[in-house]
């Protein structure tokens, strides 16, 4: 699971939905809403080196992503549950996400 600051996920969420045929995976957020957690393929963690997120590593034993699936962890809740949203998201497309979330909030914040 790849976690990110909830305002670059949100953001990120809102490009993958609108790629042509880029899906993205279930989401998780958090209790306080701080962060969101892309589900994302087995050994991403290997790779993954986005600063300012995390990548998780499962050691294969994963989450059971059924249709109707429990919280994972408490205080957190589904975005995009499993069964509404695709298997999990390829990281490379969730790469390009972030960073141009990334930069649609930095170019937002200068305006002020």
């Amino acid at each position: 699971m790849v976690t990110v600051p909830a305002r670059q996920g949100l953001e990120a969420v809102d490009i993958l939905r609108r790629g042509a045929g880029d899906g993205v995976g279930p989401v998780l957020h958090d209790g306080g809403c701080d962060t969101l957690g892309f589900v994302v393929p087995p050994g991403t963690a290997a790779a993954w080196d986005m600063p300012g997120s995390t990548c998780t590593e499962t050691d294969g034993r994963g989450l059971s992503l059924d249709a109707h699936p429990e919280r994972p962890v408490d205080g957190s809740g589904w975005l995009l549950p499993p069964g509404e949203a695709d298997l999990a998201t390829d990281p490379a497309v969730l790469r390009a996400a972030l960073g141009e979330a990334a930069r649609l909030i930095r170019a937002a914040d200068g305006c002020r």
